[in-house]
């Protein structure tokens, strides 16, 4: 598909419709995805921030796939986006989403200084940045235990990505994980690291998104609702975590 406006906003709206997200759209924000991805493209350029490139994929792949999770999150929520990349989910929540209170999170400057820069683009007000490493940051007080959601997409295994999420989420929040293939091996695993960290009642959903002829994307969500306070002693630094994962 050739990456005009017209063009594009026709496929996100038949996308977006085919798989029920269509409440989600008006025109300002169908522009809006738009900005995006014309920037995204642009900045891809410069330094590799997505492998898909292909408008067609990038609306299935990455704004569809992340704006299912929009229907998790209740009126008004915090949120904070471990290791946000490119800005997944990050900026399409806070597209369709205004009601969130959004803070993205990534070690790497490169990246969060993208996400800032879009955001300040697409006149996202909803939307904070800070470069930080999240095993760091639940142990800052400021961050521990203040959001209504984790959100992490495609960072870590769960038995690790619960140490690195679990410590941001209040008591009654929830961590929600969008998971590969794997997901129901790697949740085995993780339950002992979930109730240790505080972690209670465990969902797993299979996300099944179409775009009407070839291309068909599956994946798990997994949400962990947060039970009591995750014990002092966590996060563990990272070299603990990734070599004696709990």
């Amino acid at each position: 598909m050739e990456l005009n406006e017209k063009n594009f906003i026709s496929e996100l709206t038949r996308v977006f419709g085919l798989n029920g997200l269509s409440s989600y759209l008006d025109k300002e924000r169908c522009e809006k995805f738009y900005r995006l991805t014309v920037r995204m493209l642009e900045e891809n350029e410069k330094y590799n921030l997505t492998a898909i490139k292909e408008p067609e994929q990038i609306i299935l792949n990455h704004y569809a796939d992340c704006v299912m999770m929009a229907k998790k999150l209740t009126r008004g929520a915090s949120v904070i986006d471990i290791g946000c990349g490119a800005g997944f989910p990050t900026l399409p929540l806070a597209i369709v989403r205004d009601d969130l209170r959004i803070l993205a999170v990534d070690s790497t400057a490169k990246r969060i200084n993208y996400v800032k820069e879009s955001a300040e683009l697409l006149g996202l007000s909803n939307v904070s940045v800070r470069v930080m490493r999240a095993e760091e940051g639940g142990r800052d007080g400021e961050l521990r235990e203040r959001f209504d959601y984790a959100t992490a997409r495609a960072v870590a295994q769960m038995r690790i990505l619960c140490e690195l999420c679990l410590p941001f989420v209040r008591v009654g929040g929830e961590l929600v994980a969008m998971k590969g293939k794997s997901a129901e091996y790697e949740l085995k695993d993780a339950r002992r690291a979930i109730a240790t960290l505080g972690g209670g009642e465990v969902k797993i959903e299979s996300v099944v998104l179409t775009d009407g002829a070839s291309e068909e994307l599956t994946h798990p969500l997994i949400s962990v609702k947060k039970k009591q306070k995750t014990p002092s002693a966590y996060p563990r630094a990272f070299a603990q975590i990734s070599k004696k994962p709990l």
